[in-house]
């Protein structure tokens, strides 16, 4: 079974604020809700691959599936 939660954002994506806005009030909640098996997808743009982000997902637990750069035809948002 798969669950989704789209989030859109108004102003300028950084890394923080994905953390602050995103991560940490949300997909918490979401994996907490899901379980151990939860796997979290996300796209390869900019704000999702600093190395805070990284940190805040090593230090919650948070597995993020891996998938190639420029592969939009994998991305459910593009492919409705």
């Amino acid at each position: 079974m798969a669950a989704r939660a789209y989030m859109w954002l108004n102003g300028t994506r950084t890394g923080q604020r994905y953390i602050d806005e995103v991560l940490l009030p949300r997909v918490r909640l979401f994996r907490g809700a899901v379980g151990d098996k939860f796997i979290f997808m996300d796209d390869n743009a900019t704000c999702h691959r600093t190395l805070a982000v990284q940190d805040c997902l090593d230090s919650e637990g948070i597995q993020r599936l891996v998938w190639p750069a420029r592969s939009p035809d994998l991305n459910p948002i593009e492919n409705k």
